[in-house]
């Protein structure tokens, strides 16, 4: 095992995975930009090195600095976190080639999975099934067009490259085709790719629900359950829980089985998602993406699984070979804590003049702020994870509407006051909700 890791990342994410790194024995390096320099997380590692301004291209995706600063403080191995470099298969050859440890699978199984499309025919190819869609990149309106023809109004049109949503739209006819078409070309354009596009058959009633896999050091993969993530606003999730109340115990098994065989694929090591979109209706699944990093949402498959994904993480990169059988107990519910305006959701930084957070019993919070820290417009507005767990759904959910409501934030903008409406909404209250439900609560 090494002795030190350094977190290639910021706020809740940086100061969770240092949270483990030191209760692991080990020695935790952070990086920081001006911009955080008073943040948690720095102050919360046993060394930290600035990177630079608060511009990300000029600290936090700066492959040169981040390896100076490993190189400056002997950190070992590294932790790329989730988002920046996480899913970057050039820092991670860079990190090896660098004779450091990479916590995250290997190279090739980042890029394989990082085109929607090769991905897709690779999943096709072992067995894991896909929704209709193309098999080659779309790059210009006429092949979309003909595309869509053959697989069928309504479509999914979304950029082949990055991932969180960004670019994704739905087609019903041909006008709106040229509209979302034109989007996603403007999504891949700024993840820095040709125009490739991906269309697929777009399901009218689906549940976003992923499957957390880990890749063991002896080639083993297993599942660790799902989490269904369909609360989304544009694309992006706000609300996750574990187990997803929209999978039937016949569905779920073939989820997980489908998950295993393609992490298998890959040879994937270390943990990984499997994202699926389920027809709510059919309770039948599709392949969607494969996330090679550690997920938002992890903290729910650690509540239910007892479980500590990072730690695993550390414990596969470091070589170790073990067994895990995995045992889904409980419910529990994640609530993304984001500084924006709970109505329109648009981004609503400033300075906390008040950070109270709430306890109890099946309570946690990933946060990544405190009271005089500044939330700033330079970075996602993720300010923290509210998560409850219990015995039941419905224990979970009052735990979920007591921690809410004790959660006290003032200065920027939050969205607890949106956390609280959903609690109490029939809806997402039945466990009979789809990834449109969001949109239904504001256009009601």
């Amino acid at each position: 095992m090494f002795d030190s890791v350094l977190v290639a990342n910021r706020g809740e994410i940086a100061r969770r995975i240092i949270r483990t790194v030191r209760g692991m024995g080990l020695r935790a390096v952070a990086v920081y930009s001006e911009a955080d320099a008073d943040l948690p997380f720095v102050r919360e590692a046993d060394d930290a090195v600035l990177l630079g301004p608060a511009n990300p291209a000029q600290s936090y995706l700066d492959i040169d600095k981040v390896l100076q600063a490993a190189r400056a403080t002997g950190a070992r191995a590294v932790h790329p976190g989730y988002g920046f470099l996480a899913e970057n298969a050039a820092f991670a050859r860079a990190v090896i080639e660098a004779g450091l440890v990479w916590i995250g699978p290997d190279p090739k199984a980042i890029e394989q999975m990082g085109d929607k499309i090769n991905a897709r025919n690779l999943m096709e190819a072992a067995g894991v099934p896909v929704a209709a869609g193309t098999r080659e990149p779309v790059s210009d309106l006429e092949q979309a067009r003909r595309a869509a023809e053959e697989i069928g109004f309504p479509v999914m049109v979304k950029a082949a490259g990055g991932g969180g949503g960004i670019g994704m739209g739905v087609a019903r006819d041909d006008e709106s085709l040229t509209k979302a078409f034109e989007q996603a070309c403007r999504a891949a354009a700024r993840f820095g790719g040709e125009p490739a596009i991906l269309l697929e058959r777009y399901i009218e009633r689906a549940r976003h629900v992923e499957v957390q896999i880990l890749g063991l050091a002896d080639g083993t993969v297993v599942a660790l359950g799902e989490r269904d993530c369909s609360v989304q606003r544009r694309h992006q999730k706000v609300v996750e829980e574990s187990p997803s109340p929209g999978v039937s115990p016949e569905l779920r098994e073939r989820m997980l089985a489908a998950a295993v065989r393609a992490g298998e694929a890959v040879s994937y090591r270390g943990a990984g998602t499997v994202e699926c979109l389920v027809d709510a209706d059919a309770q039948d699944f599709v392949f969607l993406e494969m996330n090679t990093r550690l997920q938002v949402e992890h903290p729910v498959t650690e509540l239910v699984t007892g479980l500590d994904l990072v730690e695993h993480q550390i414990r596969v990169a470091a070589g170790e070979v073990y067994s895990v059988e995995p045992r889904v107990s409980g419910h529990a519910i994640e609530f993304r804590v984001y500084a924006e305006d709970p109505r329109r959701f648009l981004p609503g930084p400033g300075k906390i003049s008040v950070w109270e957070e709430p306890e109890g019993e099946g309570v946690r919070i990933d946060s990544g702020y405190a009271a005089g820290n500044t939330v700033t417009p330079f970075y996602d507005p993720l300010t923290a994870k509210l998560c409850v767990v219990g015995a039941t759904r419905e224990e979970a959910l009052e735990r979920g509407r007591q921690a809410v409501a004790g959660f006290r934030i003032e200065g920027p903008k939050h969205n607890l006051p949106f956390c609280a409406e959903l609690l109490d909404h029939p809806e997402f209250v039945s466990g009979d909700y789809d990834t449109g439900l969001v949109s239904r609560m504001r256009n009601a």
